[in-house]
């Protein structure tokens, strides 16, 4: 007898579906999967086995052939231990076919017929939506992540033995409901507050700008002068994600296996800060079947790369792509694979191996030959993609003793939020399937810089000066005007004012003879 019965693969960060048909025939008792199964697939058969018989069920004494369609799909992971078995039971009548009807099954099964954990719930779910099947069986702990698609039917399946009574019609399973409010959530505990800063009031308000409009920054100054503390305050200053926002980030949580099992949608931010001795495929993703990196799990949120010069020069070179694109493509033998980088770079270095180049205190023990080598470990055309450039000097005795607290992190939010507002309010309607939404003005192309980017006469003027000066490049001539944008947002100024213009230039980098 044959049977079929619906699953689902994850390819990147989209679902593909896998059509599981079992064939029972006579013959030696054996399982053989075919279809292009990896060892986890192929490892299936004794938990299969061990599931049915440990459930109270009959595993059928015959031969039986699993196939996995299509086959030139490669398949991987455990998630298909419960379609199979669904198919044996089907196969073997101990299940009605009519139950499995427009439904999808995924699950990993223990030996004692429990069913466990799988990652990419997300995306299998958003698939079965789309290909019009109202029905998915999946995980009980994963169910709450599945719910999220709305209008699809979450069958939450705790083991084999209460899903075959479900399909029987003996006791059926009730459906998961789950009603997130979004706008209901409260800001969530942040680590650091802006005000437990003290002083560095010129690095705040740089790093506010870069908040408003998305910008990347860039902080270089002495060792303890809070560059990793200012850093760590970034998400308490971010606005609050949007719900597409929170489903993209969490579909690739989701597909990574990062996702909380108590957190099944992400509604904060990410902030990501790998160790410089990252390697180039934990950063940007890979493997033999790609899985999403760093810079992918930072996506609409921050990726912070503290002691910047001692990342590899090929690690960091690796994120030229992505912070122009905002995605990042993973080419093998098989395929290629795209996944969304969308973030905010914020880096930290030190001025030279010692630190202390440049400070008015502690004395540099480094040769200029010394510095000049540490800082040109990060390249040119890296640089050229950052907007802001800062400075964090040492903080003074008096404002570490002070006992006032700096302004909240909320009032700056404020601020931040209105601007963004404003930014989406510009950006509605652009962008469609060929070309990404514009989200903020860090987004923007050469089009939309020269259609919200117009400068007057004093301001042209200002600017051919400071290109002159600073060897700006092209693409650091956009840079300034899109930070210039942002500086205006944050006034509320429809206009770009020569004293935005001048605060943008401001933040580029002095030119290294």
């Amino acid at each position: 007898m044959l049977a079929k019965v619906t699953s689902c693969a994850v390819v990147g960060l989209d679902g593909a579906i896998v059509e599981v048909e079992v064939d029972t025939s006579r013959g030696l008792p054996s399982l053989t999967i075919v279809g292009l199964p990896d060892a986890a697939v192929q490892e299936s058969r004794e938990r299969v086995r061990s599931a049915i018989k440990n459930s109270g069920l009959i595993y059928p004494d015959k031969r039986l052939t699993v196939n996995l369609a299509p086959a030139d799909l490669r398949k991987e992971g455990p998630a298909y231990d419960l379609p199979i078995a669904v198919g044996i039971l089907l196969a073997s009548e101990q299940a009605w076919p009519d139950r499995v009807e427009n439904g999808l099954f995924v699950g990993e099964l223990s030996l004692d017929g429990s069913v466990r954990h799988t990652t990419g719930i997300l995306p299998i779910a958003a698939l079965a939506k789309e290909r019009g099947l109202h029905t998915v069986f999946v995980p009980a702990v994963d169910a709450p992540e599945a719910a999220l698609i709305q209008g699809l039917e979450v069958i939450p399946v705790t083991d084999l033995s209460s899903l075959v009574s479900h399909l029987q019609g003996l006791r059926s399973i009730e459906p998961y409901c789950c009603h997130l409010d979004l706008s209901a959530g409260k800001p969530p505990p942040y680590a650091v507050d802006f005000s437990h800063v003290k002083g560095q009031e010129h690095v705040k308000r740089a790093l506010e700008v870069a908040a408003a409009g998305g910008h990347n920054v860039l902080m270089t100054g002495p060792p303890g002068a809070g560059k990793t503390l200012l850093a760590r305050s970034m998400p308490s200053i971010l606005p609050r994600m949007t719900t597409d926002e929170c489903l993209e980030v969490t579909k690739i949580y989701s597909v990574a296996g990062s996702l909380p099992p108590e957190t099944p949608l992400i509604q904060h931010r990410p902030f990501r800060a790998p160790h410089h001795t990252i390697s180039h495929a934990g950063l940007v993703g890979g493997g033999q079947w790609p899985r999403p990196g760093e810079i992918s799990l930072s996506h609409c949120g921050v990726l912070f790369l503290d002691e910047l010069p001692e990342f590899g020069m090929r690690t960091l070179e690796v994120l030229r792509q992505p912070l122009e694109d905002h995605i990042v493509t993973i080419s093998r033998a098989q395929g290629s694979l795209t996944f969304p980088a969308n973030f905010m770079l914020v880096a930290a270095m030190n001025p030279c191996p010692c630190g202390y180049f440049g400070d008015p205190v502690k004395e540099c023990t480094c040769s200029l030959s010394m510095v000049s080598r540490y800082q040109k470990r990060i390249s040119g055309p890296l640089l050229d993609r950052v907007d802001i450039h800062i400075e964090v000097p040492r903080v003074e005795y008096d404002k570490l003793t002070d006992d006032r607290l700096g302004e909240k992190s909320e009032d700056i939010r404020a601020r931040v939020e209105k601007a963004r507002e404003m930014q989406r309010g510009r950006f509605a309607g652009l962008g469609g399937q060929s070309t990404p939404a514009i989200r903020c003005n860090a987004d923007m192309g050469p089009a939309e810089v020269r259609e919200y980017c117009r400068l007057d006469e004093a301001g042209r003027s200002l600017l051919k000066a400071a290109m002159q000066q600073l060897s700006m490049s092209a693409r650091a001539f956009h840079r300034v005007l899109k930070l210039a944008r942002t500086i205006a947002d944050l006034a509320d100024s429809e206009r770009i004012e020569t004293a935005h213009l001048a605060e943008a230039i401001q933040y580029r980098p002095r030119r290294r003879d």
